[in-house]
Parts: structure tokens; sequence; C-alpha cells
């Protein structure tokens, strides 16, 4: 499917575009994914049904942008997430010829790499909605739809929304880079750990990370970290701590909340022993889903670190 020359033929005719290749059935969904009698109750809505004043993005694209939906694909948006810090990899997947204001036609595309070329995949923005809910990605800001429709051409590239249940991390990494990804188990981890995270986030690598346990499940630890689950990695610094140096990692969740509860978390006793400067550069205290911890219990809470950037 040719964007320019669908968008044009729906624009001299004075309709919005409806994709037969990825209708707006039940088909689209997924046979499993919900029990039968929800799947039936499913609506697809566009944009402009749904806002006033949609936009496909608005003030920048941000990790904050995206809050997970009842589709267990937190493992596609957490490479989403890294994939946000890192403008250049970003501006590939999403073309910038595309919105709700000029040359509007309801159809929308996005790239991703597949088997060494990067494929084109066309979307119609009709999005599924149950009892007025999001099935989907819900955007944060209601009338922002760049992680919505990005996910659907995902879903569209995949086969179905369900096949996004439940996934790897590194395939995603991969998909929206091209690049190579590496993986380091977190249960025999290499002794050099601490520089590795702080040499990748230095040299703009994308990070994700994993917790063991059944995705199918996400159980929410006391401590809130959740099991069977992917996390994306936002930053790894070195910083100093009452009379020495402390590594900390930052990790953000795809659900948009839910976050650590120990050492370093927005609320901890760690920070007051923290000069202000670096509190104030550093420390976000919202329940945003992003949290800070120490590279020891990094080790201790997750299974798996995969890094990924264009190049070995």
């Amino acid at each position: 499917q040719d964007f320019k020359d669908l968008r044009a033929l729906c624009l001299s005719q004075g309709l919005l575009f409806e994709d037969a290749t990825f209708p707006a059935h039940i088909s689209s969904i997924g046979p499993t994914l919900l029990p039968e009698e929800k799947l039936w109750q499913i609506q697809w809505k566009r944009p402009t049904e749904l806002q006033r004043n949609p936009h496909l993005i608005m003030d920048g694209v941000s990790r904050f942008d995206i809050m997970q939906g009842e589709i267990g694909d937190c493992w596609m948006l957490a490479a989403l997430g890294s994939l946000t810090l890192r403008k250049h990899f970003l501006e590939n997947v999403l073309p910038k010829d595309q919105g709700f204001q000029d040359d509007y036609a309801g159809i929308f595309h996005f790239r991703f790499w597949q088997y060494g070329e990067w494929v084109d995949v066309v979307i119609d923005d009709r999005l599924p909605l149950l009892n007025g809910r999001y099935l989907s990605v819900h955007p944060r800001t209601s009338n922002e739809f760049w992680p919505s429709l990005l996910e659907k051409a995902y879903a569209k590239l995949r086969g179905s929304y369900q096949n996004l249940n439940g996934g790897y991390l590194s395939d995603a990494l991969v998909d929206l880079t091209g690049g190579v990804q590496v993986q380091f188990s977190l249960k025999d981890p290499p002794p050099d750990l601490e520089e590795i995270l702080k040499a990748a986030d230095r040299s703009r690598c994308l990070m994700g990370c994993s917790t063991s346990g059944q995705a199918r499940r996400n159980i929410e630890l006391r401590n809130g970290i959740v099991q069977g689950h992917a996390y994306t990695i936002t930053g790894a610094v070195k910083i100093p701590y009452k009379n020495g140096w402390k590594h900390i990692i930052r990790i953000w969740n795809p659900w948009g909340h839910g976050e650590w509860k120990g050492p370093w978390s927005d609320d901890s006793r760690q920070w007051d022993h923290v000069e202000p400067k670096y509190r104030e550069a550093l420390l976000r205290n919202k329940d945003d889903g992003e949290f800070w911890m120490s590279c020891r219990n990094f080790q201790e809470q997750f299974s798996w670190l995969y890094i990924c950037n264009k190049t070995p």
C-alpha cells in the first residue's frame, strides 16, 4: 500500500480511508484475546470521533505519553519508551508527513525493520474500544494519538492485536531500529555491569529490562515491581553519596504508573544525602511509572538486561 497515493485518492474523493487489509473487525483483534461476548462488544472509533481537536503529537514525543492498555504488549511499549529518548531512531519509525490538521484523510503510516529492510505499514485510524475504554495504548493527554496509532500499525505488521499479547523486548528493539541487540542475564551478570550500563547510556543505546514470571498474570510485588513484565531503562549515573559514590539506574514502567518502593525510590531517605543540585536534576517525584534504584537492587529484581544500538 502506498501511503501518498492512497491519501491523495481519499482527499480527491472526500472520503476517510478504510483499510481492507486490517479491517475494523474481530479478525484484527484476534479470536482469543478476549472472551467471545466481549469481542462482539468492541467498537471502532476514529480520534476525530473521540476528541474535538485530536493531534498526532503534542509538545514533542515522550515516554510519558504512553500508558499500556488491556493488551499485554509491555515488551513492545518498553522498546518504544526507549525509542522516545533517541530522536534519530524515532524519526525513522514515525514519519512527519501526517497528522489531523493538514491533509487529514483518516490514514497514517509507520515504519518497522523486518528481515533486513524498512517496511512502511499503512493503517486507518479506527481504534478499538471496549465499553468506552481503549483496548490499546491510551493517550495520557486525551487528544494525543501517536502511541495508539503506532501500536495499531505494529499489530497489523504482526497480524493482529492478539499477536502483541506477550513477546520479546529484544525483538521489538530490533524492529524499531534495524540495529543489533545484546542480552545479559542478571542472574549471572558480567562483573563490570555498572560500567556497561553507564557506557550504553553515554553511547545513546536503547535499553530495557524484564522480570521473571508469567507475563499473562502480571503479579505486582509488595515492593512495587511487576513479575513477568518489561521495563525501559532511561538512565544510568554515578553520583556523590555520603562519603563515596553510588551507581543508580532509572527505570520506567510502560503502565505509566506503578513504581519500585525500595531504596532510591521517589520518596526514599537516600535522596536526603544527595547534594541538592543532583537531586533537582535527577528526581521527578511523580506517579508516572519512573523510578531510580541501586545497581544491586536492579540485579536482584530483574532477570534480563537488553541493550540495542545501530552498530555493535
